[in-house]
């Protein structure tokens, strides 16, 4: 794992804790996109070499929607930029942590995903990210 890519936070409303992101950083975000099939929306701010991702559901069975409903809103995931993610996912299943999808995922941000089941990283849901080739 090369660094920390960006924390997630799950939040209720991405407009008003975009405004409340905005003035805590002191900048605007970068970024808002929807992702399909995570049933999220994303708003990034770029904070030095680290980014905070605000993620949004936009239905009720979304695992974001579901975070909140047991958890409420806060910290929902740490990411760390991977080079091979293919190559990581493997190392990381023969390591015994649990992987939440087989294959690499399309995620936000340009990004191949992977999540690591927090049952096996102490509570913690881990995300791998790759940037996609331009």
């Amino acid at each position: 794992m090369n660094k920390i890519e960006h924390i997630g936070i799950a939040v209720k409303s991405i407009d008003s804790s975009t405004s409340l992101f905005a003035k805590l950083f002191a900048k605007n975000a970068y970024k808002r996109e929807e992702v399909l099939s995570e049933g999220v929306i994303t708003e990034f701010f770029q904070l030095g070499d680290n980014k905070i991702e605000l993620l949004e559901a936009t239905h009720a069975e979304s695992p974001i929607a579901k975070f909140i409903e047991k958890k409420g809103e806060g910290i929902h995931h740490i990411a760390f930029e991977v080079s091979d993610i293919v190559a990581e996912m493997k190392r990381l299943k023969q390591e015994g942590f649990q992987l939440l999808s087989e294959e690499p995922k399309n995620g936000a941000d340009n990004k191949l995903v992977c999540f690591l089941h927090p049952k096996s990283t102490n509570g913690v849901l881990i995300e791998l990210c790759q940037s996609k080739e331009a």
